[in-house]
């Protein structure tokens, strides 16, 4: 076809370009406690159910107490005994001190009874510190829970005989409220990531599943690791996410998008604009006369369908975005009806902001511009979509 082409173009404008970074993680629990049996005993009782909810201090199971009972009775008796023993000393000491000051009796009788009472006094001590040993006994009989989180799966049965050596313990508790994910990130997203958390900023994090599709939570970037890993050149980050819903699961698998930075009031145009070929990076450009130009160009950080150019269009700048595999340097394309009234902002006929805030062409063209559309996206009768059709006829006409 030698006359021109017809085309759909979008107009450069002023916007905010969102630096993400972009991450695989995996969930991990801010805490993970083992629950495990403190003293040697049968399990009489378990009070939970398997994944439910469990706090701090909340009683989860018993181990049979009353061999330690006994034993507690024993310790008290002896102290008991043993505090009778010293009192009786310090009467007989306090008698040798009157007779010794009467001459009536040796020294030596007098040492020996203040040293008697010495080690009676000792052996108090030594008889409370089992009777303290016996009670934190019966402590550890009543097992409860040292963190709030999730029960899992009940890894012994009442009955059962269980032991401090036991490698399983009772059940294995999760944290859930708040959780948090760990991800490797390149380190050469550092410099960027300290400058920020540096200032204090917050930097958000959202976390989405596997397949990338589905927006799971919202969190914060918390801290980075200490040291950069050599083997693979990345540095751990970790998130943290309230996870109310607990949407988030230990060990699960998870894409992160870090919101680095924003760039503001830079020259943004659709990502489909922009081709590759011998002049490196390049979009086709559209003049006044409706021909277009190569025009090379150099981008900047990428935003869902945006991309910054650095340096190559000025804001109000027209390119193509459709229908550019077909054309050259000097071209001369047609633009639909509903593009015709672009303006330099991408106001006028058609050019209300289409996705990512830009003025795309709209109307008569759908896809390649080969298509009409029933319903103009900016907002065109089917009237003017009528003309542009027209328009594109009479150029085939001319061909012919």
């Amino acid at each position: 076809m030698s006359g021109p082409m017809p085309v759909v173009t979008a107009t450069a404008a002023k916007g905010d370009i969102d630096i993400t970074l972009k991450a695989l993680g995996t969930v991990t629990a801010l805490a993970t406690v083992t629950v495990k049996t403190q003293i040697s005993g049968q399990l009489t009782e378990v009070a939970f159910t398997e994944g439910q909810t469990v706090h701090a201090g909340d009683f989860l199971a018993q181990v049979d107490p009353r061999p330690y009972q006994l034993a507690l009775a024993q310790y008290e008796g002896q102290l008991r005994r043993d505090q009778a023993l010293l009192a009786a000393a310090k009467v007989d000491l306090a008698r040798y001190q009157k007779l010794v000051a009467q001459d009536s009796i040796a020294r030596q009788q007098l040492d020996t009874q203040a040293a008697l009472v010495q080690q009676y006094e000792g052996t108090i001590e030594t008889d409370g510190a089992q009777v303290n040993n016996a009670k934190l006994n019966m402590a550890y009989c009543h097992i409860s829970s040292p963190v709030t989180g999730r029960v899992g799966l009940r890894q012994v049965d009442p009955g059962n005989y269980v032991q401090t050596s036991d490698a399983n313990g009772l059940v294995v508790i999760t944290q859930m409220k708040p959780i948090s994910v760990i991800a490797a990130v390149p380190e050469d997203w550092l410099p960027a990531l300290m400058k920020r958390l540096h200032t204090g900023a917050t930097l958000p994090v959202v976390a989405y599943d596997r397949a990338d599709s589905v927006k799971l939570a919202t969190g914060t970037l918390t801290t980075l690791d200490n040291q950069i890993d050599t083997t693979t050149g990345t540095i751990k980050l970790r998130a943290q996410f309230e996870n109310a819903d607990e949407s988030l699961f230990p060990n699960q698998f998870v894409n992160i998008r870090v919101l680095v930075d924003t760039l503001h009031d830079v020259t943004v145009i659709p990502m489909v604009a922009v081709l590759r070929g011998a002049p490196g990076t390049f979009v086709y450009l559209v003049q006044p006369d409706n021909s277009v130009k190569v025009r090379p160009i150099a981008l900047g950080p990428v935003s869902d369908d945006k991309v910054a150019i650095l340096s190559g269009l000025e804001p109000g700048d027209r390119v193509v975005i459709d229908g550019a595999d077909k054309l050259r340097d000097g071209a001369h394309v047609t633009v639909p009806a509903a593009e015709s009234g672009v303006g330099p902002a991408g106001a006028g006929p058609g050019g209300s902001a289409g996705p990512g805030g830009f003025g795309h062409g709209s109307g008569a063209w759908s896809g390649s511009g080969h298509h009409r559309s029933d319903q103009a996206p900016g907002g065109q009768t089917p009237g003017d979509g009528a003309d542009g059709e027209e328009h594109h006829h009479h150029h085939h006409q001319a061909d012919q």
